[in-house]
């Protein structure tokens, strides 16, 4: 028996892949207000889009795994 489940890095990249997709999206469609001198205006839009799509590619491929095995 393991402590803490058969499945941990699949429920870890499930974790990391829909707070990476997630986050990206918030920080695309609602900038922070509050800046610093050395941050810029907006995220850079081509990153951000790389960001969520391998978030997405990482927490579809979890929830397979977690679903099929």
């Amino acid at each position: 028996m393991n402590l803490l489940g058969d499945d941990l890095l699949a429920q870890l990249v499930l974790a990391l892949g829909a707070a990476m997709a997630v986050g990206s999206m918030v920080a695309l469609v609602r900038p922070p207000t509050r800046r610093g001198d050395t941050d810029l205006a907006r995220p850079p839009v081509a990153r951000s889009l790389v960001m969520i799509a391998i978030g997405l590619v990482a927490s579809l491929w979890a929830v397979a795994t977690l679903t099929v095995g």
